[in-house]
């Protein structure tokens, strides 16, 4: 508010003039980014950390192996560690790489037709050993008729995998979630509902965000970084669908609902024979360029 004086001819004051502008928007734009900031160097403190993580493990383990002194069975053991460790690092980096390549529009799926009850098979197989070792109770329910897609198999199973995942994580031990579809019109919808610490209403609307944790989800996070929700949004909004949550509170559960558009007979593409052809095998030279020495000298090995 900018307020002046009105004055008579004789330089009296005669009243005031009082001047308003609304910068609700603006003040509201600077909270905006100073959380952003805030919530971008918790992302990366989390990085560091879960990056690190493995490194320790891998260290250890190849020490161990390149002594004279270990057995057989010990250096197996080394080598497994660092296979598992590794994989688990390479997992954290493509999950990075993807939310990039998403937020840049450089991903690109492969699209063909698939069932849907096979890519939540693959989905439930994955997440399966989490689900045992928690001692979780999962009902999966199936559409009775098979329904077709046009999607990416492996990207469209990375979503109801994080989902799955996602649900056993923040679930007490011998807690029970429900995965199932049901066609809706030209769409069919895929749920994940759990009994788990479940969503405050102000988390439900930033939880897809980038660098978006809610605090009693990170206390049992068990690694990651909290950036699979977001990935899962892109790669679902990729396929043409939408994503939604849906929680009573803290404590609640929750609920992730996923729509995609179904595949009906006149979308379908031709059938291409996809017989196996066996070509003559002829020798190739291979040209490796790496600018990393050791990545150029393994793989050429």
């Amino acid at each position: 508010i900018v307020y002046q004086p009105v004055r008579h001819a004789d330089g009296t004051v005669i009243g005031i003039f009082a001047q308003g502008h609304d910068v609700t928007e603006q003040v509201r734009a600077v909270q905006s980014l100073k959380e952003a900031d805030r919530r971008k160097d918790e992302f990366l403190a989390t990085l560091a950390h879960e990056l690190r993580n493995p490194l320790a493990p891998i260290r250890q383990a190849v020490a161990l192996a390149k002594s004279p002194r270990l057995d057989a069975d010990r250096r197996t053991w080394a080598l497994d560690v660092i296979e598992r460790q590794s994989s688990q690092m390479a997992l954290l980096l493509e999950d990075l790489l993807d939310v990039s390549r998403i937020s840049r529009g450089h991903l690109e799926l492969r699209l063909q037709p698939v069932r849907l009850q096979d890519v939540m098979a693959s989905a439930v197989e994955t997440a399966k050993p989490l689900f045992d070792r928690k001692r979780h109770r999962l009902d999966v329910a199936l559409p009775p008729q098979p329904v077709e897609l046009s999607a990416d198999p492996l990207r469209l199973a990375q979503v109801l995998t994080n989902l799955l995942s996602n649900a056993a994580k923040y679930t007490n031990d011998g807690g029970h979630i429900e995965f199932g579809a049901a066609c809706e019109g030209a769409q069919v919808v895929i749920t994940v509902r759990d009994d788990g610490i479940g969503l405050a209403p102000e988390a439900q609307a930033h939880v897809f965000e980038m660098f978006s944790q809610v605090t009693p989800a990170i206390e049992r996070s068990e690694g990651g970084l909290g950036i699979g929700l977001a990935l899962s949004r892109g790669l679902v909004e990729l396929h043409g669908g939408s994503i939604a949550v849906r929680s009573a509170g803290a404590g609640q559960g929750s609920e992730f609902i996923v729509s995609l558009p179904r595949l009906v007979a006149q979308d379908a593409p031709a059938q291409v024979d996809a017989s196996p052809q066996h070509p003559a095998v002829t020798p190739r030279s291979v040209l490796i360029a790496d600018d990393n020495r050791d990545g150029l000298e393994s793989l050429a090995a």
